[in-house]
């Protein structure tokens, strides 16, 4: 049988989507690209933002106009939020839950048996990790995600990942190593270790200025592979990066001085609103550590537009800290409603006009900062490791650099946000490091090297 997959989100789901790959094909199904003809389709779904809902949807109704009789899979934190809507939806076949998704060969082979739509019983998240195989590769990529930990504690206003993830549950560091060397056994250069909030790694409590010796060790140990070049980190709190932290990191040979370190807002008394750990002066603190620490690193961010009450001040104050930092790279959302969030039910709902334009705003200045930070990049030599071979249509290899920020989205048909290093080149760079002098900036911040 064919089977085809769709990832939508975060590293995390990448990471458990290239999970289930590897069951399914341990399992004897042929896995072919999304818009071909199959017998399975699976959706990994997100719920982070109202929008995020709508292209679960979306994909899920495509599967279905692909193949009418195929079985359309809905999985993940849109299923644990969105399932009485799932359930009256004629174009869904079966749901499976975050929990689940370790299991997905024995759902279908059971669905085949019985047809049984809803195997899917609601439950709260395991209080500790559940411990799987992981994975062995990362498909055509030279990267590979690694999830170290699952479920967050922080409960920020305006967030559900709480609700639909469950609690800080870490899995075990041994676990984690052994992933890791397999994973360099089978060619990945690089690994980025990612999580819902690993800066919780090893412990039920976040603790903002305290060193966290579980995740600095995981990463020292994961430093020592033989064949691992390069060790990025997914999404931190700013209050992790301590002193001891910074130079811990430093000192590694193959740390990629890549940080995206979660602001959400400039202005302190947003970041109250929106139950944040931090206040800007932290924030900025930290970064000068970290710029202290490394030579040039990328420094980047995610940032709302129009949480609840934010007024123009408050916005101006975002835009004026975001330039001070000079962030290398910003995710810029706008204020998406939560149905069971604090932020929901809070007054002075901005409209979406306004947060239209001032997301419009935002990423204005986040491409100049962008280009900027890219531009300093000119003249120095590149070291790129390359994940995507030429098309036909662009003739060009894709690939990351030590200091270029990390991609959230590696999957072919997604947006970057990264630094992107693009050469022009026959076939054969896939996997490899090759080194560059010369580069060209292009309009959308990327570097074109040859």
């Amino acid at each position: 049988m064919k089977a085809a997959l769709h990832n939508l989100g975060c590293r995390v789901n990448a990471y458990e989507c290239e999970m289930m790959t590897e069951r399914l094909k341990g399992a004897g199904y042929e896995i072919v690209p999304f818009e071909e003809h199959a017998d399975v389709y699976i959706v990994n779904t997100c719920t982070v933002t109202a929008i995020a809902d709508r292209k679960s949807r979306q994909m899920l109704h495509r599967a279905k106009e692909l193949n009418p009789d195929a079985v359309v899979v809905a999985c993940g934190c849109y299923v644990e939020d969105g399932r009485d809507q799932l359930l009256d939806d004629s174009k869904v076949d079966l749901l499976v839950g975050n929990g689940e998704k370790e299991e997905i060969a024995l759902i279908l082979e059971r669905w085949f048996l019985d047809r049984d739509r809803n195997p899917l019983q609601k439950t709260e998240p395991p209080a500790e990790y559940p411990e799987g195989a992981g994975i062995t590769s990362a498909g055509e990529r030279a990267r590979a995600f690694i999830k170290i930990e699952d479920g967050c504690n922080q409960f920020c206003s305006y967030c559900m990942i709480p609700y639909v993830r469950g609690r800080v549950r870490s899995r075990d560091e041994d676990s984690i190593l052994a992933e890791i060397r397999r994973l360099a056994l089978n060619g990945i250069k690089e690994v980025i270790l990612s999580g819902i909030h690993i800066s919780s790694y090893g412990s039920a409590h976040y603790r903002p200025g305290v060193t966290n010796r579980a995740l600095l060790s995981l990463i020292q140990k994961a430093d020592e592979t033989e064949g691992i070049e390069r060790i990025r980190l997914g999404s931190l709190e700013p209050g992790v990066m301590t002193e001891e932290f910074t130079e811990g990191l430093a000192q590694l040979r193959s740390f990629c001085p890549t940080f995206h370190l979660s602001l959400q807002s400039g202005s302190d008394t947003v970041l109250k609103r929106m139950n944040r750990t931090y206040d800007t002066a932290l924030y900025r603190e930290i970064c000068g550590r970290i710029r202290g620490s490394f030579e040039d690193p990328a420094l980047t961010t995610d940032i709302i537009c129009g949480f609840p009450g934010e007024s123009k001040g408050e916005f101006d104050e975002t835009l004026s800290f975001a330039e001070e930092i000079h962030f290398s790279g910003i995710h810029v959302f706008k204020y998406s409603r939560r149905q069971g969030t604090k932020a929901a039910a809070m007054p002075d709902q901005v409209p979406n006009r306004v947060k239209t334009e001032r997301s419009a705003s935002l990423m204005e200045l986040a491409l100049k900062m962008k280009r900027e930070y890219a531009g300093r990049r000119i003249g120095k030599k590149l070291e790129i490791l390359f994940e995507d071979e030429p098309d036909q249509e662009e003739l060009a290899a894709i690939g990351l650099s030590r200091n270029d920020s990390d991609s959230r989205f590696l999957m072919k048909g997604h947006s970057r946000e990264g630094i992107e290093c693009y050469a022009f080149a026959d076939q054969g760079l896939h996997g490899r490091i090759e080194a560059f002098h010369g580069a060209k900036l292009l309009k959308n911040g990327a570097l074109y090297v040859e």
